[in-house]
């Protein structure tokens, strides 16, 4: 059996270096780690921590091949961050210009969650703790 600890990154393509670099680090309030530009490959490959930990990966690549983002397509479903209170994360997303869906209730746990999208589309939800 393969003892798993914790995950530990998550990697993520951009299709615009900087708007996707603004939207993790000033909306969502990730906290740069480490910013390497690799000349060899012309892309950017910034490291993000939350909390003080090592958590995404955000590259930027010429002309990446498009993926389909709908949450029942296949590959990643989407990226969940746990907050303590969704109504007060929405709200702040609001005032950062980003429109968050309504809130809804898991029918298993009763927890709070909601979805926005990061500028490439893909899902984010914010699921209370």
């Amino acid at each position: 059996m393969i003892k798993i600890n914790k995950v530990h990154h998550i990697a993520i393509i951009c299709s615009d270096y900087q708007k996707s670099k603004s939207f993790y680090v000033d909306i969502l309030g990730l906290e740069i780690f480490l910013e390497t530009y690799r000349s060899e490959r012309q892309s950017y490959k910034l490291d993000l921590a939350l909390n003080g930990k090592y958590v995404l990966e955000l590259f930027s690549f010429p002309d990446p091949p498009k993926r389909p983002s709908r949450p029942e397509a296949l590959g990643l479903r989407h990226l969940a961050f746990e907050v303590d209170n969704v109504e007060d994360t929405a709200q702040a997303l609001r005032k950062k210009g980003i429109e968050a869906e309504p809130i809804r209730i898991d029918g298993n746990t009763h927890k709070k969650f909601t979805f926005i999208a990061d500028p490439d589309d893909l899902p984010i939800e914010f699921y209370e703790k």
